[in-house]
């Protein structure tokens, strides 16, 4: 599996970002550029999404198993040991948090934002109308990016989520030398397995009576839900050293919606003792 990854920033802690359904690494790149002074910032395509490869089922071991790999070669190339900082954002936080239990020796500390070591209800009554929507534009006919935001108002009214999913819709060139490849509009994401599959992204697996012993931080939005009073047993049962943070003025991408508060927070969590 190649996941493609960007780096941003030349500081001396390695920070590895996991972003989350319908993301890209590139979205936490204003945050990376914040950091830059402390943080070597690693920005990864999940599997399924951005420019990395496609599976053919969502399983948050397999996927914490294939990100392994990248953080490795990450942190080797960079000379460090002990671990890396790893953040997660919704389902990004859940192959964190799968991860930090999986591999504890990879991970000096974790960041969670958003989301809950639980079954994530939501997920399938959130976004299957957005997947239905991404799924009825017709890519064969398309004329243009304003063509496809159009199709999708009736199904995401919001301007800046229209925006988010649409920087998934690639436009394929050809090329002069092969006549037979045809220019045309395509998903970059594996919509498909990812529209199919969200009850399973919503799920969050048994651990085993695991947990893991370094230093978390806990982000939530004010305004979402993804975070819930009852969820914080299970949060502290398989990370016992957490600090939940909560964000004014924030919904589920929180740190789009609060990026000074987010970064200072995570600046904060970054320079805490181990």
């Amino acid at each position: 599996m190649r996941l493609h990854t960007t780096i941003v920033g030349g500081g001396p802690t390695p920070l590895v970002f996991l972003h989350g359904l319908f993301g890209q690494g590139k979205n936490f790149t204003a945050i990376a550029r914040e950091l830059s002074d402390t943080c070597t910032s690693l920005l990864v395509d999940l599997p399924n999404h951005g420019r990395s490869g496609w599976t053919h089922q969502i399983d948050y071991p397999h996927l914490a198993e294939l990100v392994v790999p990248t953080v490795t070669a990450f942190e080797l190339g960079m000379g460090h040991h002990g671990g890396v900082a790893l953040l997660g954002h919704s389902m990004g936080g859940k192959v964190a948090m799968r991860f930090a239990l999986d591999h504890p020796e990879l991970v000096e500390r974790l960041a969670v934002v958003d989301i809950s070591p639980v079954r994530t209800i939501s997920v399938r009554t959130g976004f299957s109308p957005i997947v239905n929507g991404m799924r009825r534009i017709n890519l064969a006919t398309l004329a243009s990016r304003k063509h496809a935001d159009q199709q999708l108002l009736s199904a995401v009214p919001d301007t800046a989520t229209r925006a988010f999913l649409l920087q998934n819709l690639h436009f394929d060139h050809g090329r002069p030398t092969h006549p037979t490849i045809q220019r045309h509009w395509r998903w970059q994401m594996n919509l498909r397995v990812l529209g199919d599959q969200l009850d399973h992204i919503g799920d969050w697996p048994d651990t085993d009576g695991r947990s893991y012993d370094g230093p978390v931080v806990w982000i939530g939005g004010q305004d979402s839900d993804y975070i819930r009073p009852e969820h914080h047993t299970a949060m502290r049962t398989l990370f016992p050293r957490i600090v939940s943070v909560t964000l004014k003025g924030a919904g589920h991408w929180v740190h789009a919606d609060q990026p000074d508060a987010f970064t200072a927070t995570l600046r904060a969590f970054l320079d805490s003792p181990a």
